[in-house]
Formats: C-alpha cells, structure tokens, sequence
C-alpha cells in the first residue's frame, strides 16, 4: 500500500514538508509505503498540467492521499489551489474512495480557513476523510518550531495511524467481499433560469 501526500508548500523542506515528514513516519511503520510530491512554484509557472499528469500517475499506484499547505492570507497556497484544481478535475477516476486528509502549517493563524478549502476537494471527490484527535494542523515558522509544537506532532502521528488503520480496513473489506458504491450519474441543478 502506498498513500501520496502533496507538498503545497513553496518551500520543499519547509514546515509543510516537516509535519507530513512525521505523518509518514506512523504509516511506514505500519508497513506502508510514502512519497511526498513538491507542487512549489512549477504550479504557477506554466507546468501545471505536467505535474497534474505526473500526480495522477503517481495516484493510481496509491490508496490514500494527504494533502499539505501552509497559510498564505488565510487560505491554502496558490500554487496548491491552482494545482488542485486541475489535479481533481482530471483525476477524479483515480481518487474517489480513496482516504485522504489535508493539514495545514502556520506561523499562527488562518489555518482553519486552510483545512476548510482543503477537506472540500475530498469531499466533492467522495474520498472518506480520515480524521486525527485534534485540528491537523502545526504551528511554526521553521522546520525546528514545528516540531517544538509537540500537540501539532501529536495530531500528525494520530493521523498516520488512522490512515493506517483506514488503509487496512478498507483492503481487509476488499477480501471479505465488501463492494464499492456504484458511481452515479451527478444530477446538477442550476438555480438560474
């Protein structure tokens, strides 16, 4: 098993990258695999669709997913909301049903606003979150700060381990013979006439 978790950050080794660092930590050790993809500046340079192609690859040989950002003006980077927004368009075959979560890094404050916009691509993309025992966010200006946030490493560690569990309730469900929903045609109502 294998889950993709997605660096909004700008910064590849940044706090973003610290606290999903930490979450991998907990999955590996139950045996699962990681790999934390760097959307940074590439999203709003031009190579967006690139990366989208690249991240949809990457998603079909995954089971979860986590997505990072830090707080920019109390939203989730742009870079990453420009990546996202391609990613779940394009890849919405690949991602439906599969757990995932978002956390958010901050020096301070906005990061509820961060999460908010995060969870509604999982949840528009019918992928069961996967929550932990606290806001999964971390608090810190550097890499060294986030880990002194030891509730935010805390929340981190939870996380990993109910993905984890998530991941292998799922596949024990697969071999007992539990089905998938069937996808349904989405009906659009427009309010506008």
């Amino acid at each position: 098993m294998k889950v993709l978790m997605i660096n909004g950050s700008r910064n590849a080794a940044g706090c973003t990258f610290t606290a999903l660092s930490e979450i991998a930590k907990e999955l590996n050790a139950e045996g699962i695999d990681t790999e934390i993809f760097h959307v940074g500046k590439d999203a709003v340079d031009g190579k967006v669709n690139e990366m989208v192609q690249v991240a949809i690859e990457k998603m079909k040989e995954s089971e979860g997913l986590i997505i990072g950002s830090p707080v920019y003006y109390a939203s989730p980077s742009g870079e990453v909301i420009a990546f996202l927004d391609r990613f779940f368009g394009a890849g919405s075959q690949v991602l439906r049903h599969k757990p995932a979560a978002a956390i958010a890094s901050a020096r301070r404050a906005g990061t509820t606003a961060t999460l908010d916009v995060l969870n509604k691509y999982l949840q528009y993309s019918e992928m069961p979150l996967v929550t932990t025992n606290y806001w999964p966010m971390v608090h810190g200006n550097v890499p060294s700060e986030v880990m002194q946030d030891k509730e935010g490493i805390q929340t981190m560690h939870v996380l990993g381990k109910n993905m984890a569990w998530i991941l292998k309730c799922i596949e024990a469900g697969k071999k007992a013979g539990v089905e998938e929903p069937e996808k349904v045609d989405k009906i659009k109502t427009n309010f506008i006439r």
